[in-house]
């Protein structure tokens, strides 16, 4: 079982920036891999990156890349999420989800969840 509880959501400015952590228990925390999603008002949860736990290799939603880094600290069972760049349309709920197996886009992938960070950026 792994319990995930995510932190630093907020209000920010269109440009600005804002840093997600998500804190993971259990002591096989460097065997998973992590990833965020997001779900937006009114719409379905997507996919926004993740981190392989074999060889750190990840994986960036077309609409992100270039602007978001996922990163983990398995010393601290933490995973990163740092937000440049901020759009209005990046304002969502942001949950972070672990899984045994590879990078994965899908949600079915994933087998632990947190319960959400909200995050609002205004125009």
């Amino acid at each position: 079982q792994v319990q995930l509880v995510e932190s630093g959501g907020g209000l920010a400015q269109a440009g600005g920036s804002l840093r997600l952590s998500c804190a993971a228990s259990g002591r096989t925390f460097g065997l998973y891999t992590m990833g965020w999603f997001r779900q937006a008002p009114g719409k379905e949860r997507e996919f926004v990156t993740a981190i392989y736990w074999r060889d750190d290799s990840t994986l960036y939603a077309d609409s992100v890349k270039g602007r978001f880094t996922i990163s983990r600290d398995s010393a601290k069972n933490t995973v990163y999420l740092q937000m440049n760049s901020l759009k209005p349309e990046d304002t969502a709920v942001y949950y972070c989800a672990a899984t045994r197996g590879a990078n994965s886009v899908a949600e079915r992938s994933y087998n632990y969840w947190g319960q959400g960070t909200q995050v609002t950026v205004s125009s």
